[in-house]
């Protein structure tokens, strides 16, 4: 157990930094106006249109971050700060979630076994902490609850793993276009590429620490049937 502890706090601390970087960042570009003073829901409309989508629609919500891209409903969700902001992380946050409403419409296979995978781990994750809690306290004498918790954790760090080409792919895709549309002139352009860069690195973060407390449990499964 402590071995697990100290694990969780150094990833913890690494979560911590790179949240921190990316909040630092976001601040900072939010200080610089975007050409032709277009708002996020603006740039994100104008995408939209221009990848010939326009079953998607463009909402606020509640929240800082709390940006998304909903399959479902088929809604670029953007916080207050990025659907009314003028600036350059707006612009870059805008136009990443629309990256994620071009991947649907083409079908992006990575995102289409992220969005198969929610349902089944939306159910699971519920007993999945009871599962290697008691995994864990009943393992010299039940040690098959702790080895379907790893299965099922196991599914968790791959979704991780899985999220990771559907971000960058986004990101992807929003540069390219906001290049190629001007409305990050190149100096403007490296800085939401900077800001696009420590968001992606949130989900690296989560993908490694998941997998890195899966090798836990399993290592800790194998060390006690042996």
């Amino acid at each position: 157990m402590l071995g697990m502890y100290i694990l969780g706090i150094v990833f913890a601390l690494i979560g911590f930094a790179v949240s921190a970087q990316l909040k630092s960042k976001f601040q900072q570009y939010q200080q610089i106006p975007v050409k032709d003073n277009l708002s996020g829901a603006e740039i994100a409309q104008r995408m939209l249109r221009e990848n010939d989508i326009y079953d998607v629609k463009v909402v606020s919500v509640e929240g800082r971050l709390t940006d998304h891209y909903n399959p479902t409903d088929k809604t670029v969700n953007l916080s207050a700060d990025v659907y009314h902001g003028r600036n350059v992380a707006a612009a870059a946050v805008a136009a990443h979630e629309c990256g994620h409403a071009v991947q649907h419409a083409h079908a992006y296979s990575w995102l289409t076994m992220r969005s198969q995978m929610v349902p089944v781990l939306s159910v699971t994750s519920r007993i999945l902490p009871w599962l290697l809690i008691g995994g864990i306290l009943f393992l010299g004498t039940f040690p098959q609850l702790l080895l379907i918790g790893i299965v099922l954790y196991a599914a968790t760090t791959l979704f991780t793993f899985v999220t990771l080409p559907v971000e960058f792919d986004a990101s992807n895709r929003a540069l390219v276009w906001l290049e190629k549309t001007g409305i990050t002139p190149p100096e403007q352009h490296k800085l939401a590429k900077n800001a696009l860069g420590w968001a992606a690195s949130t989900y690296v973060v989560a993908a490694l620490a998941s997998l890195s407390t899966l090798l836990y449990y399993i290592m800790l499964y194998m060390g006690r049937r042996n």
